[in-house]
């Protein structure tokens, strides 16, 4: 979905909000069910791999196991969109469950508000961005191949520079800035925290800490085996992965910097309508509709098929909302990679004509020499 294709046709939020007035209430009963069954199939998956000396059923565990803890992970996503005051007990259970023993505790996430500010959106500020559609694909390549570094650089930040940082306010200040972030950007700079999200964040992180060192000192005691820190690795590679691409599948990423319109936002991002069972593997929670979900971000998850199926029926049919439809990932991402591909192309065109100017005015002798032997010979 690119932005290049102006939107001609102005688009009416209010419009949209009267289609799906009644699909704004979070129902709670759903996030624990869901929730709690993700983890606990997920847990119990994860504990038979190793226990199975059939191949085929330990790789089918291990992968059912890394697809649920991805989706509980993603929860994280949600509830940053939940009003501030509620789901106060949901909240402490995932942090207790998921957040802090999987060492991405609810806090990392609150910058992703940001995204949604449209003056933010697309711009330095949004941190949940990259033009990798105006730029190399190398950036691509590497924007993927970081998720192998991760999961341990993950636990050397809790486990070192946590306990550091409580003795160097330096470094504590680094961290704050740039790694308490779940983001796109590795340049991107967090603001200061508040005085009540300093505390949220040091509970927090001592949690993260304490997990940390209860797994080094049971390592170190002898009591974990090698082969599970093998898949703990695996794991968490695979839930980055799987992250990595969906986020590149979110939006079309063909920004320039400035600020867009909220028209041509909604038009950058992507809808997933399609092979719902796929689509809720590799982009779970609601996320297949991310366009959807930034026309109305507080919408919550298990409501987005509902309002999506509504608007694309009663919408106008010249409405922007239906270019924001995929017709599924391989789509989307062989568009990125060609309009990174394209990119480059543009980049050594705009290099060649630079210097041709230049070249009319250099001598050439070796034409000159070769006009003198025409001359010659006639």
């Amino acid at each position: 979905m690119s932005t290049s294709t102006a939107t001609q046709t102005s688009f009416s939020i209010g419009q949209a909000r009267k289609i799906v007035a009644d699909l704004f209430e979070p129902k709670p009963w759903i996030y624990w069910t869901d929730f709690l069954l993700s983890l606990g199939v997920g847990g119990a998956c994860y504990a038979t791999v190793r226990r199975i000396d059939n191949v085929t059923i330990s790789a089918i565990c291990f992968l059912v196991s890394c697809f649920l803890y991805y989706r509980v992970v993603l929860f994280t996503h949600e509830m940053t969109h939940l009003r501030d005051g509620t789901f106060k007990t949901f909240r402490f259970v995932w942090n207790l469950f998921c957040g802090i023993p999987f060492l991405i505790p609810s806090y990392l996430y609150y910058i992703h508000l940001d995204h949604h500010r449209r003056k933010s959106y697309g711009t330095e500020h949004d941190g949940e961005y990259l033009a990798l559609a105006n730029g190399p694909r190398w950036k691509i390549i590497v924007y993927l191949a970081q998720s192998f570094v991760i999961p341990p650089l993950a636990a050397f930040r809790f486990l070192v520079l946590t306990p550091a940082s409580w003795f160097c306010p330096p470094l504590r200040r680094w961290l704050h800035r740039h790694a308490c972030s779940m983001i796109m950007d590795p340049g991107f700079v967090r603001p200061e925290p508040t005085d009540r999200e300093r505390r949220i964040w040091r509970i927090q992180e001592t949690g993260c800490f304490l997990v940390c060192a209860g797994v080094a000192w049971w390592i170190y005691r002898g009591r974990i085996p090698v082969s599970f820190l093998y898949q703990v690795y695996a794991t968490g590679v695979f839930i980055v992965i799987m992250n990595e691409i969906r986020t590149m599948a979110a939006h079309g990423f063909t920004s320039d910097g400035e600020e867009m319109t909220f028209s041509d936002q909604l038009v950058d991002s992507v809808n997933f309508p399609g092979r719902p069972l796929i689509g809720g593997l590799w982009a779970p929670v609601g996320l297949r509709y991310h366009a959807l979900h930034h026309l109305f971000p507080s919408m919550p998850y298990h409501n987005l098929d509902a309002a999506h199926h509504r608007l694309m029926a009663e919408l106008p049919a010249d409405s922007p909302y239906r270019r924001t439809v995929s017709p599924g990932l391989w789509a989307t991402m062989s568009q990125l990679w060609r309009l990174s591909k394209q990119w480059e192309h543009d980049q050594r065109r705009s290099k060649a004509a630079e210097q041709t100017p230049h070249e009319h005015h250099l001598p050439r002798p070796k034409q000159r020499a070769r006009s003198r032997t025409a001359d010659m010979s006639s």
